[in-house]
């Protein structure tokens, strides 16, 4: 199956967490190898909207909180592509799909 268009992308999940150097499980440098940075969250949601469309989504695992999905692809960056596997919850509350994260793709 297809995530629908109308995914929720949180920014701040891009602004304060995937594009920001952390001390553990950092994803900014990953994101840096295809010139993703802090100056252009748009180009990563962009990239991400782009990928969910072109990939089926996996269940992944089901609890209180709804249905886990998994999408794995390529993330294409300003200068370069990246083999992702991105993270989605479909919302029991809200019947919402929202980002959850995303993280290099190791298979």
């Amino acid at each position: 199956m297809k995530l629908p268009d109308d995914v929720i992308i949180p920014p701040e999940k891009l602004t304060t967490y995937l594009l920001v150097p952390q001390a553990k499980n950092d994803k900014s440098k990953f994101l840096a190898q295809a010139g993703f940075t802090q100056k252009n969250p748009d180009i990563l949601e962009t990239a991400i909207r782009q990928l969910i469309s072109e990939n089926e989504a996996v269940q992944d695992r089901v609890n209180e909180y709804g249905i886990h999905y998994r999408v794995t692809g390529h993330l294409r960056g300003v200068s370069g592509d990246l083999d992702v596997v991105t993270i989605w919850i479909h919302g029991t509350k809200d019947d919402r799909y929202r980002f959850i994260t995303l993280k290099p793709n190791k298979e």
